[in-house]
């Protein structure tokens, strides 16, 4: 199968992390995606997961010739995106007013930590930075220890990458209704924000605190949490709704201890959470999985990644796959009409 996006030509300026991510979600599902690279840049060999469904072109746009070369791909192109710091493009002949004066229907993606404007917008910074000044990493993490990151996925891959790739694809669309090209501005920083709606939505109902650890969903609550099993391996609980947090309780032996029908009163949840823990450290995880796993407990078995490409479940779903000896993570979202072509490595 072509996947959903075949037909699309889209150029790609070389970068890390997020910009190739966008990339890889956009020729996944069919897109043709030419990644321009610096001329000697390292081949790692399609090692690199990021890169793979790519064809490769090695242009130094430090030249006029190689201005030249990128333009023209892009003249017949639907897209371009980069990621480089604002103004770089510009510098180099290849910015937004060029590139859309020689096709206007073109859709420029340009991904920054910060954003094109703003007081930060010419400052480095990394996912760490960007998660921070959103009110995202304050709340990662335990009350008692410092706020922790959740590697890079908010900033860059989620508020960055996948906010690149769905602006492209909105701006496309937009053209084949027949609009103008246009510039896709996409801040990290904005991203971030946006992937916390919820708990903005939360905190102005009254039902957020602005504290670390001490809220429904992040970690505060005995029934939604992590917990560790007598072989040091762990499971997470996420018992919210009242059937759900019944069928937790029936499974423990809890349905008759009249401590656990205070599920909403925050003021029993260190009691109640040291109770599950001294519950669940008296079997090994596997054994709560032949359990809970599967019930409408709301339970899952914390997984290695090595642990994770054999899990029952991922193999029957395929979402795992093995590219040029790399494992590496099968395309998605699923279209089950043009479903996206199996991944290759990058070729060039």
């Amino acid at each position: 199968m072509a996947g959903v996006l075949d037909g699309i030509v889209i150029v790609e300026m070389a970068g890390i992390g997020p910009g190739p991510f966008a990339g890889m979600m956009l020729a996944d599902h069919g897109a043709r995606v030419i990644r321009v690279e610096r001329v000697g840049a390292h081949d790692m060999q399609g090692r690199d997961v990021l890169t793979r469904n790519r064809e490769v072109v090695q242009i130094d746009t430090k030249t006029p010739e190689g201005v030249a070369q990128v333009r023209e791909l892009v003249k017949t192109a639907d897209g371009i995106f980069e990621g480089y710091r604002p103004g770089v493009m510009e510098r180099m002949g290849l910015g937004p007013d060029v590139l859309l004066a020689d096709n206007p229907k073109l859709v420029y993606g340009r991904m920054t930590g910060w954003g094109q404007t703003g007081p930060l917008a010419m400052a480095a910074g990394h996912d760490i930075n960007y998660i921070s000044i959103t009110g995202n990493l304050h709340g990662y993490g335990r009350p008692d220890g410092k706020p922790t990151p959740p590697t890079n996925a908010i900033g860059d891959f989620a508020g960055g990458g996948m906010m690149l790739a769905f602006g492209m694809v909105s701006a496309l669309l937009n053209v084949a209704r027949g609009g103008k090209g246009q510039v896709v501005d996409v801040a990290m920083t904005d991203g971030a924000s946006v992937i916390h709606a919820m708990q903005w939505g939360f905190r102005g109902l009254g039902m957020w605190e602005d504290t670390r650890g001490v809220n429904m969903l992040d970690t505060a609550a005995h029934f939604y949490d992590t917990y560790e099993c007598a072989d040091g391996k762990w499971i997470s609980i996420g018992s919210i709704e009242p059937q759900f947090y019944a069928l937790l309780r029936k499974t423990l032996g809890l349905d008759t201890d009249p401590a656990f029908d205070a599920q909403m009163d925050k003021s029993q949840w260190p009691v109640l959470k040291a109770k599950l823990t001294n519950i669940f450290k008296t079997r090994t995880r596997d054994e709560w999985s032949a359990i809970m796993e599967g019930t409408d407990i709301c339970y899952g078995s914390i997984q290695s990644m090595g642990e994770a490409l054999s899990h029952p479940h991922n193999v029957a779903r395929g979402t795992f796959v093995k590219v040029n000896g790399l494992d590496q993570p099968a395309p998605a979202p699923r279209f089950l009409g043009t479903p996206a072509p199996a991944p290759v490595g990058r070729k060039g």
